[in-house]
């Protein structure tokens, strides 16, 4: 004779533990469709604010409006100079040259590798500030070598140079 299960058997936890699940489910699927409410309009959403703007008072921090810029000479100086090496990087407004490596015809076992800055926008040696890298090869591998003393001051006399020729050049005006 089969027998009839008793009210606290399995099948009835079974049961209980499927509502339960299915309950949980969809409490889940509830709280999850609140997260994703519906569009928003832009009139909910925040508009940037900048705030930095009306604070800042330029490089010097005395301007009351924002300059930016290199002495032009001073640039097209550097770059001029610079030009038979490959520049990776110029930014005028930030007043920055990054050449890539450079390996000298003649020598094939050393490169050299220079980062210009411009730090103001008039045309003063001050202005100009070089970093002149060189590397080696040894062991087939490139090594970090200091450089001649005078390889920096040379190029920044060169450049110096050819920014004041260019100046004459415009009528010696600084425009």
């Amino acid at each position: 004779m089969p027998r009839r299960p008793a009210s606290g058997s399995s099948a009835c936890r079974m049961r209980g533990a499927s509502s339960w699940l299915s309950a949980t489910a969809l409490l889940s699927l509830t709280l999850l469709s609140a997260c994703f409410g519906g569009p928003k309009s832009s009139s909910d959403l925040t508009a940037p604010r900048n705030h930095l703007l009306a604070e800042d008072r330029g490089a010097s921090g005395g301007e009351d409006t924002l300059k930016g810029g290199v002495n032009a000479y001073l640039w097209r100086a550097t770059l001029d100079t610079l030009s038979f090496m490959p520049v990776a990087t110029a930014d005028a407004e930030g007043g920055i040259i990054l050449t890539d490596w450079y390996t000298p015809p003649a020598t094939h076992d050393e490169r050299f590798k220079i980062t210009a800055f411009i730090l103001d926008r008039r045309l003063r040696s001050d202005a100009l500030r070089l970093s002149v890298f060189r590397q080696a090869k040894q062991d087939g591998e490139w090594v970090d070598t200091p450089t001649a003393g005078n390889t920096g001051s040379d190029i920044a006399a060169r450049i110096l140079s050819r920014a004041r020729k260019l100046r004459a050049d415009n009528g010696n005006r600084d425009d």
